[in-house]
């Protein structure tokens, strides 16, 4: 055979090659598609460990609210006034939308916040949003309701570093907001108790919009990319994913050591242990949920993974698994990355598809204008000064 000859037909063998490569990648598109056109109780069985719960990924639910505290609208609109006001900190200069910021995912894009006197916290401003949903919150867990979380902000020294008498004293002196409160309350006395229903009440209207992966829950199954799809695909197979990422808010909300814990190092920050002091929880943190999670960078517990591809080729490579040294080799506190982790061996390919079924899961949030806050009485004849020039 002439090398001419040969040329010629290896050639085309391996367009050849290439031709059933491409037909069988349209036929498995194909075929992904009508899988999950089916309802989800008909989808594959996700690959989960033992003992993990099968919850199936799904539309959000109505929002759950205590009995103890029913929503109304007068509560939410003096909770939002409340969360944009700057006068709960103690410096008057920082309010929860400081490190919530309804622009920036309501995170605040950086990696740990700022707060009085620009100290510098330890941990990610995590997203509010769908935060009404969670049974536990921070990513320690410490508090068991938006009501029990919405103070810990204005008491921390390094957040808003006020006392509740403080906040309380700052806003019984304001009419405008004894008026709010007499509104939503009943009551003529302002006291935290209100003060944190009301930030809670405004906190279970922040919920995600509708991503494109909902409108395919819906029916429009046209909608997902043959990328997306199989990114959905590998999410609840090869990927693991779904071990902690499940149910509607795709997560399961409960705590894993991703070996983030830098422990024994300045970055060191032991997690959930700090709430429960059982050296189990060494390193632990809870699991947040993906909804719009392309808007609510940068990710983890220090905000140190700033690219979703990036933090995608870490699960891949089953993330951190720091060994003791030998002086930490007898340490029973020394932190054990989560077995529910492991080497995946994706290519690119399918980390470039598990990252287009994130933005599939993400929808912009919705725009929020701050509102406009009472006076304070100092600066209450401003407003009636302002008030007296309009037309």
């Amino acid at each position: 055979m002439t090398t001419k000859l040969y040329l010629i037909l290896r050639t085309l063998w391996l367009a050849l090659m290439v031709l059933l490569a491409l037909m069988h990648a349209v036929g498995a598109e194909d075929d992904l598609r009508a899988l999950y056109s089916q309802a989800p109780e008909q989808w594959p069985q996700p690959h989960l460990d033992e003992g993990v719960e099968h919850r199936e990924l799904g539309l959000l639910p109505p929002m759950p609210e205590p009995k103890t505290n029913p929503t109304t609208a007068e509560k939410v609109e003096l909770g939002k006034k409340l969360f944009f006001d700057p006068r709960l900190s103690g410096s008057q200069q920082l309010a929860c939308a400081t490190c919530h910021d309804p622009q920036l995912g309501w995170g605040d894009g950086r990696s740990t916040a700022f707060g009085h006197d620009r100290q510098l916290g330890a941990r990610n401003s995590q997203s509010i949003i769908n935060s009404g949903y969670m049974t536990t919150l921070f990513w320690d867990g410490r508090a068991g309701s938006l009501e029990e979380q919405a103070l810990e902000p204005i008491v921390n020294p390094i957040e808003m570093h006020n006392t509740l008498a403080g906040a309380e004293a700052t806003l019984n002196a304001i009419p405008g907001y004894v008026e709010l409160f007499r509104a939503a309350f009943g009551v003529e006395h302002i006291e935290r108790t209100q003060i944190a229903q009301a930030l809670a009440a405004f906190q279970r209207t922040i919920v995600s919009r509708k991503s494109r992966f909902d409108r395919f829950l819906d029916g429009e199954h046209a909608l997902l990319s043959e990328e997306e799809l199989l990114g959905l695909h590998l999410f609840r197979t090869r990927a693991r994913c779904m071990n902690c990422h499940s149910g509607p808010l795709l997560s399961d909300g409960q705590f894993h050591n991703l070996g983030l814990h830098f422990y024994g190092r300045r970055l060191e920050d032991l997690g959930r242990y700090h709430v429960t002091g059982r050296p189990a929880d060494v390193g632990r943190f809870r699991t947040p949920g993906l909804r719009d999670a392309m808007f609510t960078g940068p990710w983890m517990h220090n905000g140190r993974i700033t690219d979703m591809t990036s933090l995608l080729r870490m699960y891949n490579h089953g993330m951190a698994r720091r060994n003791p040294t030998a002086d930490q080799a007898d340490d029973p506190l020394f932190p054990v990355t989560s077995p529910l982790l492991q080497p995946l061996d994706l290519d690119e390919y399918d980390i470039a598809a598990l990252k287009a079924f994130m933005h599939a899961l993400s929808a912009r949030p919705r725009p929020v204008r701050p509102p406009e806050l009472p006076p304070s009485i100092d600066n209450a004849h401003l407003a009636i000064d302002r008030d007296s020039k309009q037309p």
